[in-house]
This record gives structure tokens, C-alpha cells and sequence, in this order.
């Protein structure tokens, strides 16, 4: 095997935490609109069905980028290839919103939360760095060594 033996099941390992975590993002934010819907809460004289509305919109859109994230985690464990440049920034999104998430949990929702969103986070990117660039014939990228003096 050339490369990282775990890389797969790491793959689909994040691309199935991220599909539990989509469906806990769901069940959330239902909970949360439904909660504002019966308790009549507003913001600043804002309409509460119009915050009901916006939380379990916001939920919903939230939801569907983890699950596209876990969609593309997937592809690339089936394949055993890295991403794409496309693939990658949106990997690395994801990364970047469960560590900001993680940051925002630790005083918000306790510590539990925080090691819950880290193991996401390591899972994103364990798998972003055991596939890394792809090397090898026709890849257009060369080796690690000084730079030659251009000829003129």
C-alpha cells in the first residue's frame, strides 16, 4: 500500500459521524423553532414564526452542507484518491467551522461538546492529510529539493 493504511476507514468513518451530526443539526434546530414557535420569543420585536422559520431553515441548509461534506467524504474513501481542489476547500470549510464551533461549545455548551466537535475536526483532517497531494507519474509535481537557477 502506498501511503497511509488507515485512510479509508478514516474516511468513512468522518463521512458517517458527519451524516449523525447532520441529523443532530435537524433534530436541533426542529426543537429549537419549535420551542421559540410555542413560547412566543422574539428579538428585538422580530415576528417569532419568522424566528421558528429562520432556525429550522438555517438548521435545514446547515445540514445538507454536512451531508454534502460526508457525500464527498465517502466518494473519496470508495476511491481511495484524494479530493479534488474543489473537494478539498470545502474539507478544509468544514474543518475550519467545527474548530470555530469547538471554540464556541466550550463555554456554551460544556466540555463534552468541545471533545465531540475536536474528534470531528481530527477525523476532517486526519483524512485531508493522509490523502494529501497525489504523487506518482503524470501528477506534474517534483520532488523536494533546491531550486535550480533558472537558464537563460
Amino acid at each position: 500500500m502506498d501511503g497511509v493504511a488507515a485512510r479509508r476507514p478514516v474516511a468513512w468513518v468522518a463521512a458517517v459521524v458527519l451524516v449523525l451530526e447532520a441529523l443532530a443539526i435537524l433534530f436541533l434546530n426542529y426543537v429549537l423553532s419549535v420551542v421559540v414557535d410555542r413560547q412566543h420569543m422574539s428579538m428585538a420585536g422580530m415576528d417569532p414564526a419568522a424566528m421558528s422559520a429562520g432556525a429550522w431553515v438555517l438548521g435545514v441548509v446547515f445540514a445538507l452542507y454536512l451531508a454534502c461534506c460526508a457525500v464527498l467524504l465517502a466518494r473519496i474513501a470508495v476511491r481511495d484518491r484524494p479530493p479534488g481542489t474543489f473537494g478539498r476547500i470545502v474539507l478544509i470549510t468544514c474543518a475550519v467551522v467545527h474548530a470555530v464551533l469547538g471554540a464556541f461549545a466550550v463555554g456554551l455548551a460544556g466540555w463534552t461538546a468541545f471533545v465531540l466537535l475536536m474528534v470531528v475536526l481530527a477525523l476532517l483532517v486526519l483524512t485531508l492529510t493522509a490523502y494529501g497531494t497525489a504523487y506518482g507519474p503524470g501528477s506534474g509535481t517534483r520532488s523536494a529539493t533546491a531550486p535550480t537557477r533558472p537558464t537563460n
